[in-house]
């Protein structure tokens, strides 16, 4: 056994290969999405900088860290300046989608909140966030995430409106949503981004989701598009079995100790993780027109020792094993590691958007740096690519995302402009800025506080 640096050397010359011809290729595909050469050259300078490790993410420390004299180039860019940011999600998700491509592939829908401080945000209320852990004030977006065997990556998203925020005129006209936008539930949402996939020819069987988009509507539509799906739902979901019986998830799971099977579900640090199954048979509630019955199932996992249990409502058009649901159902937790990617390594959740405009350009810059790093990991050789033991070297895990990100922000991004003028330039234009902001700030109070 010898030491292993030289071949993470190797590595890191791979990777500085495949990342340069990745993002190279990716940003000669969207050129013509930008009628001036400044916006094309700022989305790259953009995606770069996000990718450089900043204490904090955000026009101000962009523009600092890419030698601007102020954040005004990158404000213009992602509000005002005239480019096509939907052609260009479009592009680069089938960029993406074309290095993990698998007709096996899943697609999973999720959604991820951002805590703000102020409603002036667009989409800003107080609302459910898994990722706060409750109610709270915050913008929730769903996000489509491809999952295949070569890596997953986040390729589309899209900002969800309250009911009550998506019928406010005044806020609607100060943050420029689009009049043809309307109220649209999250499951609505989903269903137009799995539209969407399918209509750009994404290969994928499997649409995987958590209890909010269990509905009958959704699924249904799922099955329109040509998915089949493994959604979770609550325990008071109604089912009926092929023998007639109608009742609720929960009660149908009081089985006897021989229904249930347990299945390993993954492999973490401390081991393998399993869970006791069990897979029932029940009639479709979402047959589309003109479609064939298929096979559904109800499925139900237990924890081997708290007993809890969780419910995932399941449809394949052939024939498929408890095994083989199993596995859709534990891949939907990519979904999670990608959104921990994009906001760790990608700033999806400190752009301090407040318009439509520069919240859609933010998130999909970000999108752009998490799946980037996604294909570029994807497309990095193993140490174990031959299916042959390596005797050479002590034995490492695979490449992952953010040791990935470690070697290119030493070996291939590049550095924050950190000379003394600019240091000081941008000091004084802070410190000048945040006056002029305190001193408006007062002079709004006292106004409101007189009338």
């Amino acid at each position: 056994m010898t030491t292993n640096q030289d071949a993470v050397a190797v590595e890191v010359t791979v990777a500085q290969a495949v990342w340069r011809d990745g993002f190279g290729a990716a940003m000669g595909l969207v050129a013509d999405c930008f009628p001036r050469r400044e916006t094309r050259r700022t989305l790259r300078e953009t995606v770069e900088a996000v990718l450089m490790g900043l204490e904090r993410i955000n026009c101000w420390t962009l523009a600092e860290a890419l030698g601007h004299c102020g954040p005004h180039r990158l404000q213009h860019f992602l509000s005002r300046a005239v480019w096509d940011d939907e052609a260009v999600r479009a592009r680069l998700a089938a960029f993406t989608v074309g290095h993990l491509a698998d007709d096996q592939a899943m697609l999973v829908v999720d959604e991820t909140g951002d805590a703000k401080s102020s409603t002036d945000a667009v989409g800003a209320a107080h609302q459910y966030s898994g990722a706060l852990g409750g109610v709270g004030l915050c913008q929730v977006a769903v996000h489509l995430t491809y999952v295949g065997p070569a890596g997953h990556a986040l390729i589309d998203r899209a900002l969800y409106l309250t009911r009550d925020w998506a019928a406010d005129e005044e806020r609607r006209l100060l943050t420029g949503v689009p009049d043809e936008l309307v109220f649209a539930t999250k499951p609505q949402l989903a269903a137009a981004m799995l539209a969407q996939a399918r209509a750009q020819g994404f290969p994928a069987r499997w649409v995987a989701a958590d209890e909010v988009y269990g509905g009958v509507d959704l699924r249904r539509r799922i099955r329109e598009l040509g998915f089949d799906y493994a959604v979770a739902v609550p325990a008071s979901h109604r089912v009926t079995t092929p023998a007639g019986r109608f009742d609720t998830a929960g009660v149908l799971a009081k089985l006897p100790r021989r229904a249930w099977q347990r299945i390993r579900t993954g492999h973490g640090t401390k081991g393998d993780r399993h869970y006791d199954w069990v897979m029932i048979e029940v009639t479709a509630d979402d047959i589309p027109q003109g479609h064939e019955t298929g096979h559904s199932f109800l499925l139900v996992r237990r924890h081997r020792y708290t007993r809890e249990l969780s419910f995932y409502r399941c449809h394949s058009t052939t024939p498929v094993t408890l095994s083989d649901l199993v596995e859709v159902i534990c891949c939907r937790w990519r979904v999670e590691e990608d959104f921990q990617a994009a906001k760790s390594l990608a700033g999806l959740d400190q752009g301090q958007a407040t318009c439509w405009n520069s919240w859609m350009r933010w998130s999909l810059i970000s999108l752009i740096a998490a799946s980037l790093l996604a294909v570029a990991a994807a497309r990095h050789p193993g140490d174990t690519e031959s299916g042959e033991p390596d005797t050479e070297h002590e034995p490492m895990i695979a490449l992952t995302r953010p040791e990935l990100l470690r070697l290119l922000r030493a070996f291939v991004l590049p550095q924050p402009v950190t000379d003394a003028q600019h240091v000081l330039h941008w000091s004084h234009w802070r410190r000048r800025h945040q006056h002029r902001a305190a001193t408006c700030h007062r002079y709004w109070n006292e106004v409101t506080a007189a009338a």
